[in-house]
């Protein structure tokens, strides 16, 4: 079968302990058909060096860097206007990725006629070793059920850009991910599940969860700012997000 382009998108900033790791999983990938723009983010360890070396390894790695501190949506969305490929994937500089993962995404999508899809995944601490349980995906989701159940993320997540065009990130504090996501779900095109662990979250000890007030409020806030809810509508959402979701992300 004739293997399309596939950009995968990761922004960088100081990675460089998990960074080596991220690209042995991707240069394992058994699907080789793929570009991977990589975009530093001005950072202050050696992270720039190692994507220079990365570079030099293979010619599929196309490395920039920016020329002051943009954060991860507005760098995502400078490498997505430089893709070239078919199809786009998002992988984190400390996320990995199963050696089959696009092996198994592109040939679902293509066969089925599916332009945007998702994968189940693990999680692993900072040695990379699994904690918690896999998080399992539904078979199809559409803009509402995202916005009650947050499973899509951002390491699974493809979507064609041949078919749909190119969606960009959210230029919003929080969640740049997410509202791309609904962004595309809300013009009509649904995600496909795909229950298998083929991809690792790598979840590190200073992850921003410990004022769960704060982020309840946060995400009442950019339901209202990015999809114009009411404050009734957000809380009706937000009421579901903490019901499906956060029970998951912060008890063990």
């Amino acid at each position: 079968m004739n293997e399309e382009l596939v950009s995968i998108i990761t922004p960088v900033y100081n990675s460089e302990k998990f960074i080596n790791e991220t690209a042995t999983s991707v240069f394992n990938q058994t699907y080789t058909n793929w570009e991977w723009i990589l975009i530093d983010d001005c950072s202050t360890d050696k992270s720039w060096y190692i994507l220079n070396k990365l570079s030099e390894r293979d010619s599929r790695v196309k490395i920039y860097k920016n020329t002051k501190n943009l954060k991860s949506g507005i760098t995502r969305n400078l490498a997505i206007k430089k893709a070239e490929g078919d199809y786009i994937a998002f992988l984190d500089s400390d996320d990995l990725w199963h050696k089959d993962k696009l092996a198994i995404q592109i040939p679902f999508m293509k066969e089925n006629n599916y332009f945007f899809s998702h994968t189940s995944y693990g999680y692993i601490d900072e040695k990379g070793d699994k904690i918690k349980s896999t998080l399992h995906v539904s078979i199809e989701v559409s803009y509402k059920q995202l916005l009650k159940r947050t499973e899509i993320s951002c390491l699974t997540a493809i979507y064609n850009a041949n078919k749909i065009g190119k969606f960009y990130m959210s230029e919003h504090a929080n969640k740049q991910d997410y509202a791309l996501w609904l962004k595309i779900l809300k013009s009509g095109v649904k995600s496909y599940g795909i229950d298998q662990e083929l991809a690792y979250y790598r979840q590190v000890n200073n992850s921003a969860t410990s004022n769960k007030y704060k982020l309840i409020l946060k995400h009442i806030l950019f339901l209202k700012e990015t999809q114009s809810f009411s404050t009734l509508e957000a809380l009706y959402y937000t009421a579901y997000w903490m019901i499906n979701g956060f029970v998951r992300f912060f008890v063990k």
